[in-house]
């Protein structure tokens, strides 16, 4: 009966040990993850010019899932050798136009009892 107690409470302990020091699982992730970051922005500094990377940083305050998408498209370009030399700001503007181009939502508004022929396409709000 004791030995039972004894395990229950080396159980409960152990679960508040990695409940405050966090799971070792985790840590993992965050490590992994952490190691990414740092792939993709010593990738990001070898490609882009000074400039280009200060306005890709001004993006991702604003847009960061744009930003994630240009991040992710100048890796790949790089991967597979289609860029030659460092990305000026100008480079960096033409695939931002190229992505927002293949990212924009077209919004359609319907009015109930209208005819068909009568919907409006709007383009989306930037």
């Amino acid at each position: 009966m004791a030995e039972q107690e004894l395990e229950a409470l080396r159980k409960q302990r152990l679960a508040e040990l990695q409940a405050k020091h966090g799971d070792p699982g985790d840590a993992a992730q965050q490590e992994a993850k952490h190691r990414e970051a740092e792939m993709r922005n010593s990738i990001l500094a070898q490609v882009l010019d000074q400039s280009a990377r200060a306005r890709l940083s001004n993006l991702a305050l604003v847009k960061p899932e744009k930003t994630k998408a240009v991040e992710n498209y100048l890796i790949q370009m790089a991967r597979y050798g289609q860029l030659s030399g460092k990305v000026s700001e100008q480079g960096l503007i033409e695939i931002l136009e190229k992505v927002s181009q293949q990212t924009e939502k077209k919004t359609t508004v319907k009015v109930k009892g209208a005819p068909s022929w009568k919907q409006v396409t709007l383009p989306a709000r930037p």
